[in-house]
């Protein structure tokens, strides 16, 4: 399944060889029979090789796929296969390149907070670089995330940035999202323990905790236990979640992982072998 469509991996290609390749063509080669392969240079989770596929065809060339987003791929194994005039090759290229490197590298750092988690869910936030959202989103999921927020339109999410212009109690909050939009779970954030009891009592769904240690996540569940509701509040831990302190908040008891880390992984290295065609 493609994340971009061909308007917009024909706007890459475009913005990448607005006036043609003055390289290849002052060279004279663009004619010539050309072929190549991406393979992983580095163990990764692949991503975007769909899209870099297409945009080889989008050149002019015929490309092969093989390694699909969301494979587990171990050093030189191979990604794809391209075949055309080595114009349309050098046309695609660097672009395909770059899209499965950044990409891969969401793919790889989510899927490392996943095997850390211990099997807890770990949803990445709409934080995401602008204008990329539809591809960050595969790289998550293909590194077996979940999303937390795809945007403002359809969560309810109430930050203390949205209690500062509130003159009310906690409960009244609730109770005035709850009529507004009865299909939602309602998530608040929470710096520290008591603020999560309150909005616990007042009948949160779901406390976001904003930077808690894990051990202040441990003690935060069992003060709510202790407050014998009948269901407690799901416990969201975020801020600072990454694959080297995912399983600490996992046995601390957090319900489930928030994180932005995966948007700031480096690229992963995708190796491309360019061949003169018999």
């Amino acid at each position: 399944m493609l994340a971009l469509d061909d308007t917009k991996l024909r706007a890459l290609l475009d913005d990448d060889v607005s006036c043609g390749d003055l390289t290849t063509d002052s060279l004279s080669i663009g004619d010539q029979a050309a072929r190549l392969e991406f393979r992983a240079r580095q163990a990764m989770t692949v991503c975007a090789s769909e899209e870099a596929k297409r945009l080889f065809e989008l050149a002019g060339a015929d490309a092969r796929l093989i390694a699909t987003t969301g494979l587990a791929l171990s050093p030189n194994e191979p990604i794809l296969e391209a075949e055309g005039s080595a114009s349309c090759l050098h046309r695609a290229w660097k672009t395909a390149q770059t899209l499965v490197e950044w990409a891969s590298g969401i793919a790889t750092a989510t899927a490392a907070i996943v095997v850390a988690a211990n099997g807890i869910p770990v949803a990445c936030t709409r934080k995401n670089v602008p204008g990329t959202k539809a591809m960050s989103i595969k790289a998550v999921r293909a590194g077996g995330g979940i999303m937390h927020r795809l945007g403002l339109s359809e969560t309810l999410l109430v930050f203390p940035e949205h209690r500062l212009f509130l003159n009310e109690t906690p409960a009244r909050s609730i109770e005035r999202l709850r009529v507004a939009q009865p299909e939602k779970k309602i998530v608040v954030e929470v710096a520290d323990q008591e603020s999560a009891l309150t909005w616990a009592d007042a009948g949160a769904d779901v406390l976001q905790l904003e930077k808690f240690t894990p051990d202040a996540v441990a003690a935060c569940r069992i003060a709510l236990e202790r407050m014998g509701h009948s269901i407690r509040p799901t416990l969201a831990a975020a801020g600072g979640i990454r694959a080297d302190n995912a399983a600490a908040y996992s046995t601390a008891g957090a319900d489930f992982l928030v994180t932005s880390s995966p948007y700031a992984a480096p690229p992963m290295d995708v190796q491309v072998t360019f061949r003169v065609a018999a």
